[in-house]
């Protein structure tokens, strides 16, 4: 009877299993399933055989569930076989390979019989194949339903990410507008000045970060950002209009050193301006009353590095890679939503450049930037 041949052979089966299953490519055995998965399985299916041969009929299909799969709920093999296609969606199998995890067993079993002439009567290979079809369907069924579940999942969490940081640069984009509005009102400046200049830039980055989401809704592959090589000293200088603004608003002050009118830099200016502004934002936020807050580029051999330095107390060990995570804050001011860090070395690594953060503990931190050095003519 078949139900003895599966128990007398139990060990080889689920060997035999193992080695199909290793043999594939991509695919090892883990010590999980070993222990679950296909051996329960193989319990189940004894069981079911052992019931049936004594004509119990109905237990048998309690435990493996009827033909086609009719039922409303899943029976005990059901809920095996669920649970080992949730398993192999977890260590990132696709779903050809959980239904192969029971093509093996089967194979495994009819290769076992042919080798050993055990005869199964025509009953016996019914139960098994449905055994088999009702197992496989439930796996299937689990597997697609936990994947399609962590595909939105996935697709939520990556539009809401995108959302917050198109909101989070328009919103630095129209901080800087309204304070170079507030600042011209106050001193009775005309739009042709410095802080007019600052005021139209903020209003093209608006226009830029508006026009780049509406193209990227039609193409993927949108490249509203193409890089130019540039003054290095320049390029600071226009940061350090735009941030004394914002020095001002928070009661900070900006201390700036000179920059070499040797050294360029090719980048996207946009992108770039926009990663240092987040920056400098984070040191206004962070570092403590009645310090400064030092903004300083430099040349270091091949590389530029643009550096943020502030005196925030310095960081907790460990924390330093935490804070360009999104949405992830640091202590204390919480009026932002954790994207700034995250959003500036998105920028600059798009431009081939590196951001870390140096801490100095009680003391500050420093945001570095690495990029490429272009001397100028």
């Amino acid at each position: 009877m078949m139900h003895n041949f599966l128990s007398n052979n139990r060990a080889d089966l689920i060997a035999r299993c193992a080695t199909k299953v290793a043999a594939r490519p991509l695919r090892n055995v883990s010590a999980d399933q070993i222990a679950t998965g296909i051996p329960l399985f193989l319990s189940q299916l004894i069981r079911t055989l052992e019931a049936e041969q004594s004509d119990g009929r109905l237990e048998g299909t309690e435990i493996s569930g009827p033909s086609g799969g009719a039922g409303s709920s899943l029976t005990e093999m059901g809920v095996t076989a669920a649970a080992h296609g949730k398993a192999l969606l977890a260590l990132n199998y696709s779903v050809d390979q959980v239904v192969h995890d029971y093509g093996d067993l089967c194979q495994a079993i009819t290769d076992l019989a042919f080798e050993r002439d055990a005869p199964f009567s025509i009953d016996e290979f019914r139960t098994l194949n449905r055994c088999l079809d009702n197992a496989i369907a439930d796996a299937v069924t689990e597997f697609s339903s936990q994947r399609d579940s962590a595909n939105s999942a996935r697709q939520t969490t990556e539009g809401n990410q995108r959302l917050g940081f198109l909101m989070h640069e328009l919103r630095n984009a129209l901080n800087s507008a309204v304070l170079s509005t507030d600042a011209m009102r106050a001193g009775t400046l005309t739009l042709s000045g410095a802080t007019g200049t600052i005021l139209k830039r903020s209003l093209d980055a608006m226009t830029k970060l508006i026009d780049r989401s509406l193209l990227e809704v039609k193409t993927e592959n949108a490249d509203m950002y193409p890089q130019e090589v540039f003054s290095l000293a320049a390029f600071i200088g226009e940061a350090e209009q735009s941030g004394r603004l914002a020095a001002n608003a928070r009661g900070c002050v900006l201390n700036v050193l000179p920059v070499d009118p040797a050294l360029g830099v090719q980048a996207s200016r946009d992108l770039l301006l926009a990663a240092l502004g987040n920056l400098l934002g984070n040191g206004f936020k962070f570092t403590r009353p009645g310090t400064v807050v030092e903004l300083r580029a430099y040349a270091v051999e091949d590389r530029i590095q643009i550096e943020v330095r502030d005196h925030c107390g310095g960081l907790n060990q460990g924390d330093e890679e935490k804070l360009f995570i999104p949405f992830s804050q640091r202590a204390g001011d919480r009026s932002g939503v954790g994207l700034g860090l995250s959003i500036a070395r998105q920028n600059v690594e798009a431009d081939g450049g590196t951001l870390s953060v140096e801490n100095f503990p009680g003391v500050g931190c420093a945001f570095i930037i690495g990029m490429p050095l272009h001397r100028l003519n």
